[in-house]
């Protein structure tokens, strides 16, 4: 069991309402893309990635265990749900498309879900605090591709009866950018966003096609998150990511969704967003880290460095985000 010891780059900022940010990089310098992201608790930090990788700490983020999960050193992970120090779901994107869980730590993982249908690939997994989960995958003969768990991801249930709501556009599909396209359950109906050519919200089993940049692959939604009645969608256009045109928009979640747009929209193409609370919200993506203080209508980018995902503690307040070369940081909002 190898630990690789804390070093820490601070940098803060100091925001135009009185607000100090400080960003403080964890760890990174690793031959390894993060982009599953899972903060139990302010203690417990999950992370996956290329390579078969899978990183935890247990102590806030002061050191992190880095692992290869055995047998899958050329699979990559992109995403990932921790459920405490011991039990963990990823998800292997590829085909075969693979679901493992570890109840040890990470020390050893059981596939509990496999499936070599051509074209196979899973983007994202998402769960309540009861077990329920779900996994999302891109089309398979044009309808969408997912598997339902109840227990905790030790099985899982592949839907067989497609209807229209399952059905997608040519060229439509998801990103596996974050993992964080879909929320599930709401209300025992999942939210989730695809991108693509074309670029929709699935909200109570009906389809809402999302103000958003679409048309080309590289465009379109790649992370939504929730509160209570409000919605935000970021994403972009990845092959331009300095590019701000149709990056985010803003939901009020009625029976009808109402879309709404940022006076002052995040800087560039964003793969992940989280609500802090019902104003602060933070977003990143490969043009850098923003934040907005006014439920999403004002953004400001206070830092440039690259991060896939962002994800806050289920139970407490830490943040944090993970990107290429390994980069776990801390974000502290003051």
């Amino acid at each position: 069991m190898k630990y690789i010891l804390t070093f820490s780059l601070i940098i803060f900022f100091h925001f135009s309402d009185a607000q100090n940010i400080k960003i403080e990089l964890k760890d990174s310098l690793k031959r390894v893309s993060l982009r599953g992201l899972s903060v139990v608790n302010d203690a417990i930090i999950w992370a996956s990635g290329s390579n078969g990788t899978v990183a935890k700490s247990v102590d806030g983020g002061k050191t992190f265990e880095w692992k290869t999960v055995k047998g899958y050193e050329k699979r990559d992970f992109r995403d990932i749900e921790a459920f405490d120090a011991n039990t963990a779901i990823i998800i292997g994107i590829a085909e075969p498309a693979i679901i493992l869980k570890t109840i040890d730590g990470g020390q050893s993982w059981k596939k509990v879900f496999e499936d070599s249908t051509k074209g196979m690939f899973l983007d994202a997994v998402d769960f309540d605090e009861k077990g329920n989960g779900m996994v999302i995958g891109d089309p398979i003969n044009g309808c969408v591709f997912s598997v339902t768990t109840t227990d905790f991801g030790e099985t899982w249930n592949v839907k067989l009866n497609f209807s229209a709501i399952d059905s997608v556009a040519d060229g439509e599909a998801f990103f596996a950018s974050s993992g964080s396209n879909i929320v599930y359950p709401k209300k025992n109906a999942s939210i989730f966003v695809t991108g693509g050519k074309q670029s929709r919200l699935n909200f109570n089993n009906r389809w809402f096609r999302l103000p958003i940049l679409q048309g080309k692959e590289s465009t379109g939604a790649n992370s939504i998150a929730v509160f209570n009645k409000k919605a935000i969608v970021v994403g972009g256009d990845f092959a331009k990511d300095k590019d701000t045109t149709g990056n985010c928009v803003l939901i009020n979640l009625h029976k009808k969704p109402t879309f709404y747009f940022p006076q002052k929209p995040p800087k560039g193409y964003k793969s992940s967003v989280i609500f802090i609370n019902s104003s602060t919200l933070v977003a990143c993506g490969t043009s850098g880290i923003d934040i907005s203080t006014d439920g999403g209508l004002n953004w400001n980018n206070i830092s440039s460095e690259s991060y896939h995902v962002v994800e806050k503690s289920k139970n407490g307040n830490a943040i944090f985000l993970a990107g290429s070369r390994g980069k776990i940081a801390q974000l502290f909002i003051q």
